[in-house]
Parts: C-alpha cells; sequence; structure tokens
C-alpha cells in the first residue's frame, strides 16, 4: 500500500489506480475544486502526504496548480500523455497498471522557490526552447525526467521546482539524443 493519498480527478482515475496498486484517492470533481476538498487535501497532506496525478491535459495541469497553491509541499507524479490516451481521449483514466506504477515510481516532491541547477542558456543547448523542435524535445524530456510535459518557461520551473539536478538532466539529454524524439 502507498503511504500516501494520491489526489486524482475523477472515480474513473480511482477505479485506475486502484488496478494498478493499493491507494487511496481523493477526487477533485474535475476543475471546480472548492474549499472542501482543499481541506481534504490539506489534512491528508498533514497525515500521510499526498501525491497529485492528473490527466496530462491543460485542465490537469490547472487542477495540479490549484492544490499545489492551497496545499503547498505535495509530491507529483506525472504520466507521459502517449501513455494516457486512448480514442483520441487523455486521462489517467485510460493508463495502464504499468503506466501508472511508472509514474508512482518517480514521484518528485515540489520545493517552491529554489533556484534552478538548470540554466535558460542549459535549455537553449539542449534544443529545449528556440529550437525547431523544442516541443517534441521538452516533451521526451519531460517524459524522461518524469516531470510532464509544459511550456519553455514552465519546463525551467519545474527543473527548479523538482530539483532536477545537471546529472539527472544530462543523463536524460544523452538518453534523448540516443534514441531520437518520438513525436
Amino acid at each position: 500500500m502507498i503511504k500516501e493519498v494520491i489526489v486524482v480527478e475523477g472515480r474513473d482515475d480511482t477505479v485506475a489506480i486502484k488496478r494498478a496498486v493499493d491507494a487511496d484517492t481523493i477526487e477533485t470533481g474535475g476543475s471546480a475544486i472548492n474549499k472542501q476538498i482543499l481541506k481534504r487535501i490539506a489534512l491528508a497532506q498533514e497525515r500521510r502526504g499526498v501525491i497529485i496525478l492528473t490527466d496530462p491535459d491543460h485542465a490537469g495541469e490547472r487542477i495540479r496548480k490549484i492544490v499545489e497553491q492551497g496545499v503547498p509541499g505535495c509530491k507529483h507524479a506525472f504520466i507521459p500523455e502517449e501513455d494516457a490516451t486512448r480514442k483520441g481521449d487523455i486521462g489517467v483514466e485510460n493508463a495502464s497498471p504499468e503506466a501508472i506504477l511508472r509514474a508512482l515510481e518517480r514521484v518528485h516532491t515540489s520545493f517552491e522557490g529554489r533556484e534552478s541547477l538548470i540554466s535558460l542558456q542549459d535549455m537553449m543547448e539542449a534544443g529545449l526552447s528556440a529550437h525547431p523542435e523544442a516541443a517534441a524535445r521538452r516533451m521526451a524530456m519531460g517524459n524522461l525526467l518524469g516531470i510532464g510535459y509544459c511550456n519553455s518557461k514552465q519546463f525551467h520551473k519545474r527543473l527548479a521546482t523538482f530539483q532536477i539536478s545537471r546529472e539527472e538532466f544530462l543523463a536524460a539529454l544523452t538518453q534523448l539524443e540516443e534514441g531520437g524524439v518520438k513525436s
């Protein structure tokens, strides 16, 4: 059993989580998170810890930000978009138990306000910004690092927030370069 409570968007996500692992969940009910749900998440964070595992789409990112702002210090797990997509529908509920386990094995803790160990110049040199394939490269790097996909500015912030080390960054970059970018 996972000690932390996993925050998901809905009932189908809870079903998918329970197929993969023995864990308790809190469902946000989508992006209309109310104060009562945030209080439940805060209590879970205080008593057991929280892992946020939302859909790899815009709405999931919005929910992740709302929860993180309301309940600082949560852990984050990310499922790559291709592992959470079935018949054009993106969501945790579409992920296989193996994909969910992989995401939970690569949990990151948020450290707001930390300085990034990776500079914007490092990102440019790695082709993660100001590059014709920057978006595809960020998606691949986000998947390799387990921090999900986002725009260049947010990617740099996540590198800092999750304190991705230079060694982790360079190892993922080497893996990206050896494997190429998967679109």
